[in-house]
């Protein structure tokens, strides 16, 4: 059976996928809430995306209108002069084709919001190899667009940007077409999200799809939580046996650590896509970095997460946030693209490899910078658990049959580590080689939390 489709209506979800290798017995409906979760205060405003288009040889010059500067790019170079904008934290370029790349340089530089300070230049990720797989009802009847990784650059008010392409003897320089430049405000995090990584936040959101979300999790916390609590691995054990989720060969499982929901980060519900897609189990974890940067805090890693969340879905067309995890700085766990932590979601994160796996992403870049220490035991906390739902031992290798990509080709049955880098299904630096170095320890210690 491939990719199970769940479709939610109004606050009722009529599916949902039990945790089970087999899903054609196991799937069983979630109960609903009869109406959305009351949220007990406002929402804040929900965030917004500028899109600025940007100029290619033979199209017409940027306007000029509210530039701080008369600055144009510089000789072979394509970019934007820097220009006053609506306040934002996050940007990314995107171009129409999602199977064209950009070959070059991007580089930008940004002005914090209220003053006359300017950053200095700063690379954007150029290759985003986090994706949808070809073949996916993802790509079906969308226009899926190509990108770069998205930056995180804190409350920013003015940007510059420019692009140097490659080019040799043999060719010219040349840019995928419908180039733009996203910027992104995250929206203001809301009152009792603030501080969240440190301790419980308060409800937010109302609506069918936010009702929706939660069900999803509604085996594991209460409708409308903002967080899944952390359980000893004995609690973890009965609270899914309880729940008829655990069959005996699946006696391996870690404790359950605290996920941070999408009601804890604030998402807006009503951004995604309404329908939830599994696939039939969960045999591997890919691990990513987000190729955000590392300057952010641990208190804005929530607005960070929505910001990447709209990049994805109102800049990449996705139908939500690639991952199905992120983890930030301090270790904490997030839940990413919605329809339930327990169950095999179909993420966009392994371009290929996106069924029968899980995607965990810690934000932040590591070419070359090291990870911290507490993410590094985050990934193996998570996938202690998640992978232990699925009777699997994170020291084993498994077989995924490939989707295509550029590394292996569609139909392939390719052996990789049961925890993988996103560079071991795909060619890509993808999640630099200071976390990718960290993986045997990671899988050593998962294997160590189920008991093993």
């Amino acid at each position: 059976m491939r990719p199970f489709l769940v479709t939610c209506l109004g606050a009722v979800c009529t599916a949902a996928l039990a945790l089970s290798s087999a899903p054609a017995a196991g799937a069983h409906a979630v109960p609903a809430p009869a109406a959305a979760p009351r949220a007990t205060s406002t929402p804040e405003p929900p965030g917004s995306t500028q899109s600025l288009p940007v100029p290619t040889p033979g199209a017409a010059a940027p306007d000029a209108t509210d530039r701080d500067a008369a600055t144009v790019p510089a000789p072979r170079t394509l970019g934007l002069p820097a220009r006053t904008v609506h306040p934002f934290s996050l940007l990314g370029v995107v171009w129409e084709d999602a199977a064209s790349e950009l070959h070059g340089r991007v580089q930008v530089r940004t002005r914090a919001t209220g003053t006359t300070r300017w950053s200095d230049w700063q690379d954007v990720q150029v290759h985003n190899d986090d994706a949808p797989d070809l073949g996916s009802a993802e790509r079906h009847g969308s226009d899926v667009r190509g990108s770069t990784s998205p930056l995180w650059v804190g409350d920013s008010d003015a940007v510059q940007l420019r692009i140097t392409p490659e080019s040799s003897d043999r060719a010219p320089a040349t840019v995928p077409a419908g180039l733009r430049l996203e910027l992104v405000d995250p929206g203001r995090t809301p009152r009792g999200l603030r501080g969240a990584h440190a301790g419980p936040p308060g409800p937010v959101g109302t609506g069918a799809a936010t009702a929706a979300a939660s069900a999803a999790n509604a085996l594991l916390a209460p409708l409308g939580a903002t967080e899944i609590p952390a359980l000893d691995q004995v609690a973890s054990l009965a609270d899914i046996a309880a729940a008829g989720l655990l069959s005996p060969e699946r006696a391996y499982v870690g404790a359950r650590p605290r996920i941070v929901t999408r009601a804890g980060w604030g998402a807006d519900e009503e951004l995604r896509e309404k329908a939830f897609i599994y696939t039939d189990t969960v045999r591997a974890a890919f691990v990513h970095h987000s190729g955000s940067g590392n300057d952010y805090s641990c208190d804005e890693a929530p607005a960070l997460i929505r910001a990447m969340y709209r990049f994805h879905v109102k800049s990449n067309h996705w139908r939500d946030i690639g991952y199905n995890f992120l983890i930030d700085k301090c270790g904490t766990v997030y839940e990413g693209r919605a329809g339930g932590v327990a169950k095999p979601v179909m993420g966009a994160h392994t371009l290929g490899f996106n069924a029968d796996s899980t995607g965990i992403a810690v934000l932040g870049t590591f070419t070359d910078d090291e990870p911290p220490r507490r993410a590094v035991d985050a990934i193996a906390r998570l996938a202690a658990w998640k992978l232990g739902l699925y009777g699997v031992d994170p020291r084993k290798m498994t077989k995924l049959l490939s989707a295509g990509g550029n590394r292996f080709p569609k139909g392939s049955k390719v052996p990789l580590h049961v925890i993988s880098g996103h560079r071991d299904g795909f060619t890509t630096d993808c999640p630099g080689l200071h976390l990718y170095n960290k993986l045997g320890a990671a899988r050593a210690a998962a294997a160590g939390l189920q008991g093993r």
